[in-house]
């Protein structure tokens, strides 16, 4: 049974402490977690093609948000929910986002506030829930939930809430693992107890969200699925690319109507 935090019903308390544990190791290529760091290239790629895509759409802004340039997510404020140590939110920063990240271990927090700052960067890290945040009426161009909602204690209050923080004509974007028999073989046997990629524990398997399940809970929110993509590891090349395969990991995009 999952134990939920009184203070903020998304959070689970036992996730919560297994990713705190892992606070030192956000950072290291090498270490616990490394899967993250080579999957990290191809989920920055689609954040970012998909706001530029959507917020420079057919020449708007004066090329403002071409994906070829190096601040092309300037003048974006996004969330990145469940930022953990900050590896996604720190490249996000040097495209020129104005970057909150936002988790509720502050361990993570910390790890992420000194990395950030051994690097000269700028982002706006916080130790707090989905809850005190939406309590709060912030609002974003772009809200991240980026292997998120497979941690998280309510799947549907936790899209509601962040979907609430998503601006009229923002977007969402969640990536997460599929509940199909290959997820189970690949995700849990083979990545945490064949190759041994991840701490055994890192996921349970009955808690990974279908496309369908999370397309009603962005539906409920308020939010249209404007674009889904399965996302496969290439062994010969090591490293992840998008595919149409969605039985395991995957990413989508949903708007808010403006």
């Amino acid at each position: 049974m999952t134990a939920k935090s009184a203070a903020a019903p998304t959070v689970d308390e036992a996730e919560l402490a297994r990713f705190a544990a892992l606070a030192g190791e956000w950072w290291n290529p090498r270490g616990k977690m490394a899967p993250l760091h080579k999957f990290n290239p191809v989920r920055l790629g689609y954040v970012r093609d998909a706001a530029c895509r959507h917020f420079g759409q057919d020449g708007k802004q004066d090329g403002k948000h071409d994906a070829k340039r190096l601040d092309c997510l300037k003048g974006l404020r996004i969330l990145d929910i469940g930022c953990g140590g900050g590896i996604l939110s720190e490249p996000l920063a040097r495209l020129g986002a104005e970057v909150v990240g936002a988790d509720p271990a502050a361990a993570n927090i910390e790890a992420a506030r000194l990395h950030a700052a051994e690097e000269k960067i700028a982002v706006d890290y916080r130790a707090t829930t989905a809850e005190a945040l939406a309590e709060a009426g912030e609002r974003f161009d772009v809200v991240l939930a980026m292997e998120v909602v497979e941690h998280v204690a309510d799947v549907n209050l936790f899209v509601e809430l962040t979907g609430a923080m998503v601006r009229p004509g923002g977007l969402m974007i969640a990536a997460t693992l599929n509940r199909t028999i290959k997820s189970f073989a690949l995700a849990i046997v083979g990545a945490e107890y064949v190759l041994r990629w991840l701490p055994r524990g890192t996921h349970q398997w009955d808690k990974f969200v279908t496309p369908n399940e999370l397309e009603i809970a962005l539906d409920r929110a308020g939010l249209s699925l404007i674009d889904e993509t399965g996302v496969v590891y290439n062994p010969l090349a090591d490293r992840w690319r998008l595919a149409a395969d969605m039985d395991v990991n995957y990413m989508v995009t949903a708007e808010r109507p403006a």
